[in-house]
């Protein structure tokens, strides 16, 4: 795409209902905040457990900030391997039940590392159809061949086993699927693993915190595997930013070997990482706010249903409302601004086409008229 084509594309996007922007957010990531200068009943955060402003952390932070300073300088292998990082890894690798554990600056950047890693040419990776981009992205880069199974279908991904010259299968799922809040079934997937000789990478972004007591989904579904593989990103329940990679301690070694974004990037701040322990500590005594979360999920699926509106089967705190089109989802979310209430509009080709949707993500912080006033809202702007 050459410079003077940038605009009529933008004007494209604009036309197919597909150009974003970004609404401006004043103070701290919680339900009631300041969205572009308006008083705002956000539904939009995955700050699922109400971490991301909860005061211990941003004390932990400080703390760290006044032990280590604002940046690492240089990347793990070089200058930035601060002790803070080493103890996050350990916290988390006890926390989750690993025997290891490797610190990343984002899930992102984790799931390129992971899989770039470990799959290459005359390798295969196989990958669920509504796989995050991240996944995707990097599949596509390790040059193996990349073959997508359909959305939670573990026959369909056992006839592509079986139909593989491939000498090394790296499969790569969602734990909890972004866009549609429905769960990978992790049990069959990792009987094909262990079946086909194959690893079994879970990106665990929406369960870590939420699953298994809060240890995650694996945990939750009670598994142990060496070719178990575990991404907990801690931008989410956790209240942080970051990712931790779970797993054996040859595999992390290996990571700190050959991954290309651990080796070749600056270290998250460890005043960041210095929170981690914080962190988990209160993810794991955090039952009250998971069960809060559950009654929330089961109002507002029970309070839609009772006005006529049918959300995608999810158990998760993401909950979404098909719209079809991009330009109804788009005005059906300005309706709901005009309201006060942020519920975001996802679009192709974050979703497959026609399945535009309005997607709600639920939270702790959130209070149980805040249910009641979106259910009511969404009544009135889908009428």
């Amino acid at each position: 795409m050459t410079p003077s084509e940038l605009g009529s594309r933008l004007a494209a996007l604009e036309q197919a209902g597909r150009l974003r922007r970004r609404p401006l957010l004043d103070g701290p990531q919680q339900p009631a905040c300041q969205l572009d200068g308006a008083p705002t009943l956000a539904f939009a955060s995955n700050d699922y457990l109400g971490l991301a402003a909860h005061p211990r952390l941003a004390a932990a932070i400080e703390a760290g900030l006044a032990r280590y300073g604002s940046g690492a300088g240089a990347s793990h292998l070089v200058a930035g391997h601060s002790r803070a990082h080493a103890e996050a890894e350990a916290a988390f690798a006890d926390y989750a039940g690993h025997e290891a554990a490797l610190l990343f600056g984002s899930g992102y950047s984790a799931n390129l590392a992971v899989i770039t890693s470990l799959a290459g040419r005359g390798d295969a990776v196989f990958g669920d159809r509504l796989n995050h981009a991240s996944l995707n992205d990097a599949a596509r880069l390790s040059r193996a061949t990349f073959r997508r199974f359909r959305h939670n279908d573990p026959d369909h991904l056992e006839y592509l086993l079986k139909n593989t010259p491939a000498a090394s299968r790296l499969i790569a799922v969602d734990a909890i699927y972004s866009m549609d809040g429905d769960e990978a079934p992790l049990e069959a997937l990792l009987a094909l693993a262990e079946r086909h000789d194959a690893w079994l990478y879970v990106d665990d972004a929406h369960g870590f915190g939420i699953r298994g007591g809060g240890r995650g989904s694996l945990a939750g579904a009670g598994l142990e595997s060496p070719r178990l593989i575990h991404l907990a990103t801690l931008g989410k329940a956790a209240g942080l930013y970051g990712a931790c990679v779970g797993g054996s301690r040859l595999l992390v070694d290996w990571l700190v070997n050959t991954a290309r974004t651990y080796i070749y990037t600056t270290a998250q701040p460890p005043a960041l990482a210095h929170a981690v322990p914080e962190s988990l500590a209160l993810i794991a005594d955090a039952d009250d706010r998971r069960q809060k979360l559950v009654g929330y999920i089961h109002h507002l699926q029970q309070r839609l249903h009772s006005l006529g509106m049918q959300l995608i089967p999810s158990r998760s705190p993401i909950q979404a409302l098909i719209i079809g089109a991009n330009t109804q989802a788009l005005a059906c979310a300005e309706r709901l601004r005009a309201q006060g209430i942020r519920v975001p509009a996802i679009r192709p080709p974050t979703v497959p086409e026609g399945t535009a949707r309005l997607r709600i993500s639920l939270s702790a912080a959130h209070r149980p008229e805040d249910i009641e006033r979106l259910a009511e809202a969404l009544h009135q702007s889908l009428l």
